[in-house]
């Protein structure tokens, strides 16, 4: 029994099943939900953090693959492509897998499952393995792109809308951080002489590690049920695919440099794999630590103000890779280069925020109010996340094909940077027009209360910092 202003603890079946979850309510989140979702996302954390490790893993192994291997850069490029690719399809159906497995349940099954590439890695990584097989076997690698896609759609449905900008930031930049990890093992392996196969072996017991302990401190929510209904609204929403597409801007551009990047520093300035090495971890770092801030921020100034600052900052630091790159100056390189991963990192943070915000002012556009406006909020911005997710990786493919292209036509990334620059400033005025511009037509300060079309209303331009 509970007394006045007390809440109810929540409730469980067999398979740590949470049948009561309400993180609106105030007493609810800071008597009994706060505890529990902070346990969730710290192994959620830790799960999406060896995820990404995994799905990048080629990112490294492509360093170690020297002239004994046969490979050219341009193999490399489409060899990363390939893994982002699979990475950013399989977050489809990863987001859904949460309503159908629970999110517990699926943490477990997809941490097991990046077993499969890693040892499959450890099996082939050698001089005279062919091309199509190394291929393959990053086709397997790219399942770990997934986990950040069910991870999120998971925290989301733990947290209050008020406390989203900040949890969705931790967790995706708890497991953006396993890309500069990975790169340090790396580093660390390459300076001691070490191959390969070392940091995959290092790798393969953190996997069991990872499923292991989400099966034991991981909750499933059973309000969170599988809805078709869901995935087919958000896709309808345009808003879903506005949002995918600025997403393709802040994290395209991180996944696809974390790729490219030491790529780069070995053909175009000729750095030995020790020498990328001691590079490469230092901009994915940056960037998944200021992932949270980024969310934070949003969560104070708005998440359109943030991400179009992010956007204006991006072309700037462009524009200096571009010089740099024509003077050949690595110093000015490296330096615009981190600076522009630290800035994807901030827009990660903000263009997250914005789904959730933007969902729940569409509810309340539509004349939903209190527990009606914020279950509408979590479906729709729950199925979102996994195709916006989706469609922003493919970012990365993009960045590491645009790459190809460049050093194929002209042997250097000038003309890859000079694209980027030109989709950074489309991305800017998509984020102004849209989300920001006070006469953007149909954004209404207040919207009347007629028919509920649910694809069409938009959100006021700083709603995603507005609580339910």
């Amino acid at each position: 029994m509970t007394g006045p202003g007390t809440a109810p603890a929540p409730r469980h079946r067999g398979g740590r099943w949470i049948e009561h979850w309400d993180p609106e309510d105030e007493t609810f989140w800071r008597e009994t939900g706060a505890k529990v979702a902070n346990r969730n996302l710290f192994f959620s954390v830790l799960s999406e953090h060896i995820g990404f490790s995994v799905w990048t893993l080629w990112s490294v192994l492509v360093l170690f693959m020297g002239p004994e291997y046969g490979l050219s850069p341009a193999d490399k490029f489409l060899l990363t492509s390939v893994v982002t690719l699979v990475g950013a399809v399989v977050r489809v159906p990863y987001t859904f897998a949460v309503a159908v497995f629970g999110g517990r349940n699926w943490t477990v099954i997809s941490a097991s499952l990046l077993l499969v590439p890693t040892v499959a890695a450890f099996a082939v990584m050698e001089p005279g393995t062919s091309y199509s097989t190394f291929l393959l076997v990053g086709l397997l690698a790219g399942i770990g792109g997934g986990n950040f896609a069910s991870s999120m759609t998971n925290i989301n449905a733990f947290f209050p809308l008020r406390k989203k900008g900040w949890a969705l930031g931790l967790n995706a930049g708890g497991g953006n951080i396993g890309v500069p990890v990975i790169q340090l093992v790396a580093l660390a392996i390459i300076g001691a002489g070490g191959g390969p196969r070392v940091l995959l072996g290092i790798y393969i017991p953190l996997i069991v590690v990872a499923a292991t302990l989400s099966a034991l401190y991981m909750d499933n929510i059973a309000s969170v049920r599988n809805d078709t209904g869901a995935a087919r609204d958000a896709a309808r929403d345009r808003h879903t695919w506005i949002m995918a597409f600025l997403y393709i801007g802040t994290f395209g551009s991180f996944i696809g440099y974390s790729f490219a990047f030491g790529q780069v520093l070995q053909s175009q300035f000729g750095r030995t794999p020790l020498q990328a090495a001691y590079l490469t971890f230092i901009g994915p770092l940056l960037g998944s630590l200021v992932r949270p801030v980024g969310g934070r921020l949003a969560d104070r100034y708005g998440g359109a103000r943030i991400t179009l600052g992010t956007y204006v900052a991006m072309g700037a630091a462009t524009a200096v890779l571009i010089v740099a790159s024509m003077q050949k100056s690595l110093h000015l390189f490296v330096a615009a280069f981190v600076v522009l991963f630290v800035l994807s990192g901030l827009g990660n943070g903000s263009t997250f925020k914005m789904i959730p915000g933007i969902f729940q002012a569409k509810a309340r556009a539509l004349g939903l109010r209190g527990e009606e406006a914020a279950s509408y909020g979590r479906r729709l911005s729950g199925a979102s996340m996994g195709l916006i997710g989706a469609v922003g990786a493919l970012g990365g493919v993009g960045i590491n094909l645009a790459f190809r292209q460049s050093f194929l036509s002209h042997g250097s990334g000038t003309g890859a940077f000079v694209a980027f620059l030109a989709f950074y400033a489309a991305c800017f005025a998509v984020t102004w027009a849209v989300y920001l511009r006070r006469s953007a037509p149909g954004r209404p300060a207040t919207a009347p209360r007629p028919r509920r079309n649910r694809s069409s209303a938009m959100p006021r331009c700083d709603a995603e910092r507005d609580g339910p």
